[in-house]
This record gives structure tokens, C-alpha cells and sequence, in this order.
């Protein structure tokens, strides 16, 4: 099958962090058309069960297939870790995920091979950070660490305040006591805590955003495989949500890091 390069990439993602993976994108690809998803109505998938969260995936996948998209890019780490392996082989264009990417770039960058992964119950209780690590280099030890306050932290504004500085002492001690080196921040909305983690790891700490290694991944596919759209859009960006437009607009330009220039439209993800 013939991929047309002129056409968008897909990106999605439970809610709203999956912007700072579509933040990545626009930076390293700025000239690609984006379509991307947020599930706001079934917001969040880190503690749902696997089923429900291959389901959910499915029906985005089938949205955005309708969107005659060239590459989909799962930028929630819970779905990545659920879902990638169950959908990719089901099309025909290229499927990543954040997971694997950011692995990659942890066990290539760790000298000690203790390598820290921070995440939704779901990410950090399906060890599939540590299965790809792994993978790559038996020797490496995963310290895996749950850290659900940092969701609604970001979301309501907490970047480098003395809240956020108290919940990252309070999840991130026993994870600097096992003197990793590297960090794996596996959640889309963690890179908006970076200065403050890195703050309370120290200098000697790599972390790792998992949504920016996951762009350069696809940019090196488009690089590999001619992909690259030759035309320029001005309808460049649509968003897309299956709740509430206004809220997703607002949190959003937080995320993107500027003011969402595009249309948001609601649909009924259910239909798929």
C-alpha cells in the first residue's frame, strides 16, 4: 500500500497531555498536518483495565483511519503500553508509541544501568518499561514508581510551586535513594514538572521525555521512507475531543505551550 505523504499524522491520547507529544511533533515536523484525539470523556486511562483500554484505542485508531492519516502516533503511555502491541499489526501505516521510544534513549544514556520510569498506576504496574529495557540490556535494573498527584497538578497549574515541590520530595525520595541515573518521566503531562524534578534528582540525573524522543523517532521514519509533506496547510492543525470543547481549549494552550490555533470539535467517539 502506497502511503500519501501529503497526509496528516495522527496523535492521541486520553485527555489533554498528549499536546506536549503534538508539541514535539510540531517542533521537530513542523511542516506535517496533525489530527489529534483527546478522549476528555473517558480521561483516565491509567486506571482502567487492559480490555477497556485496547477498546478505547481501537475506536480512536478507527477515527482517525477515517481521517486518512499516513502515521499514528499513541502518545498516552498507558495506551502504548496496552494497546500498541494488540493494534499495529491491524494497519497498514506506521503505529508508535511513547514507550519505547523513550526506553531506547534511557538504556543508551544510563552509565550506572539504574534507570528510574515514573507513570500512571497502569504504565508503572504493566512493566512494560522494564520489559523493553530489558530487552535492550539484561543488566539494567527498573525502579518503577506511581506518581498520580502529578496529573492534577499540571492541570491545575502547579508547575514549579512549593506544592509541586512538596508531591515530587514526597513520590521521587525512595527513587533517588536507589541511585538511579536515569529517568524515565512516563506520562505526557510530566515534562511540564521537568525543572522541578530535575531540581529534586539533581544534575547527575538524565530525564528522559519520552513524547520528544517518540518525534525524532518519526521524523527518522519519514526521513527513512520519503514521507515528508510537500504541502503547506494553513488548516495545518485540527483538534478533535469527545467531551467538553471549551475546557480542552483553555488546558490546552498550556500543554502546546501557546494558544491553540486551530478549530476544536466534539465527536461521539462511541460511533467507532
Amino acid at each position: 500500500m502506497k502511503i500519501d505523504r501529503d497526509a496528516p499524522i495522527g496523535v492521541f491520547d486520553s485527555g489533554v497531555g498528549g499536546l506536549t507529544v503534538a508539541r514535539e511533533i510540531m517542533r521537530n515536523l513542523p511542516s506535517e498536518k496533525i489530527v489529534y484525539f483527546g478522549d476528555t470523556a473517558r480521561v483516565p486511562y491509567g486506571s482502567k483495565s487492559k480490555d477497556t483500554v485496547i477498546r478505547y484505542s481501537r475506536q480512536i485508531i478507527h477515527f482517525l483511519e477515517e481521517q486518512q492519516v499516513k502515521a499514528i502516533v499513541i502518545a498516552c503511555n498507558t495506551a502504548s503500553a496496552f494497546a500498541l502491541d494488540a493494534v499495529k499489526d491491524e494497519l497498514n501505516i506506521p503505529v508508535l508509541g511513547v514507550i519505547e521510544a523513550g526506553a531506547k534513549v534511557a538504556a543508551k544514556e544510563t552509565r550506572n544501568k539504574r534507570v528510574g520510569v515514573i507513570g500512571t498506576l497502569g504504565t508503572v504496574g504493566s512493566g512494560i518499561h522494564e520489559a523493553y529495557l530489558k530487552q535492550l540490556d539484561p543488566e539494567i535494573t527498573v525502579i518503577g514508581k506511581a506518581c498520580p498527584l502529578f496529573v492534577p497538578l499540571v492541570e491545575n497549574g502547579h508547575f514549579d510551586t512549593k506544592v509541586a515541590e512538596l508531591v515530587t520530595a514526597e513520590y521521587l525520595e525512595e527513587v533517588k535513594k536507589q541511585n538511579v541515573d536515569t529517568l524515565i518521566m512516563g506520562c505526557t503531562h510530566y515534562p511540564l514538572l521537568k525543572k522541578t524534578i530535575g531540581a529534586f534528582m539533581g544534575e547527575s540525573v538524565t530525564l528522559i521525555d519520552a513524547g520528544a524522543e517518540v518525534a525524532k523517532e518519526l521524523k527518522r521514519h519519514f526521513d527513512k521512507n520519503e514521507l515528508h509533506s510537500q504541502v503547506h496547510d494553513k488548516k495545518q492543525y485540527q483538534y478533535f475531543v469527545s467531551d467538553d470543547v471549551c475546557s480542552f481549549s483553555e488546558l490546552g494552550g498550556i500543554f502546546l505551550n501557546k494558544k491553540i490555533d486551530g478549530q476544536v470539535e466534539k465527536i461521539d467517539i462511541e460511533k467507532y
